[in-house]
């Protein structure tokens, strides 16, 4: 810890990292977000989020998805410019909201797909960083204002889902999957409302995920593998958006 202790507390670094200041520090990430949001008249949202390994347009790629990935990439920027289509449409008529904003991990590759999606109609679009010392780095597509970085995964989770009115996720690992559990553990034990979940991508995620067999196991029910929806078009996964809230 630094010795110039005559710094004011919120200006020293070397205190507010301390293990003791851990607190503060979720409430912090917690709290600039929240308020942003709000001063952006940002009411809900729409979350993409997918694998940040998997590139596009000539770059590396990695994985049995390799050569679906540009494909992917396409889909969730469509899907995003569908649902700005009509954030833009509701924000004409009601101007002191925005809904239906598009949300991502702010990360390369799909979660890139889908603020582009956005930005291709001039419509605003968030983007909830993580720290990390490799893959994630703001993509150039989120808007100014809208750019957030954490250093706690459960608090980057938490703002996922605090204005979410629909999760949509591509192809991942680890992270995409923990997102996607989180949520749909919140919803099953009833701590936020339902709101369709989207899985793009139906023969990679029935190869992953097999609801049937937790089924048949007894460790979900049946009414819980109805939560998600299995789409592999733009269209399709709109189209249940809008059917779920009675949007023309």
């Amino acid at each position: 810890m630094s010795e110039d202790n005559s710094l004011l507390a919120i200006e020293d670094p070397d205190f507010l990292n301390r293990e003791e200041m851990r607190a503060f520090r979720l409430a912090a990430e917690y709290s600039k977000p929240e308020l942003v949001l709000r001063d952006h008249k940002i009411r809900s949202t729409v979350v993409v989020f997918g694998s940040a390994r998997l590139g596009v347009g000539g770059e590396a790629v990695v994985g049995d998805a390799s050569g679906k990935a540009e494909r992917y990439y396409g889909m969730a920027r469509a899907f995003a410019r569908l649902v700005a289509e009509h954030s833009c449409q509701a924000h004409e008529s009601d101007p002191e909201h925005w809904d239906f904003v598009i949300a991502t991990g702010g990360g390369p590759a799909f979660m890139e797909a889908a603020n582009r999606g956005a930005a291709d109609i001039g419509a605003p679009s968030i983007g909830l960083n993580i720290d990390l010392p490799r893959e994630q780095h703001p993509n150039p597509y989120i808007s100014e204002g809208l750019s957030f970085s954490f250093r706690y995964f459960a608090l980057r989770k938490m703002h996922f889902v605090l204005r979410a009115r629909a999760l949509a996720c591509l192809p991942g690992g680890f992270g995409t999957l923990d997102e996607l559990f989180d949520a749909l553990t919140l919803m099953q034990t009833g701590k936020i409302p339902h709101m369709p979940i989207l899985l793009f991508g139906q023969d990679y995620w029935k190869r992953v995920i097999n609801f049937d067999a937790m089924v048949e196991a007894g460790t979900i029910s049946a009414a819980d593998r109805e939560l998600v929806h299995f789409v592999d078009e733009a269209q399709d996964g709109w189209r249940i958006i809008a059917e779920y809230y009675g949007l023309e």
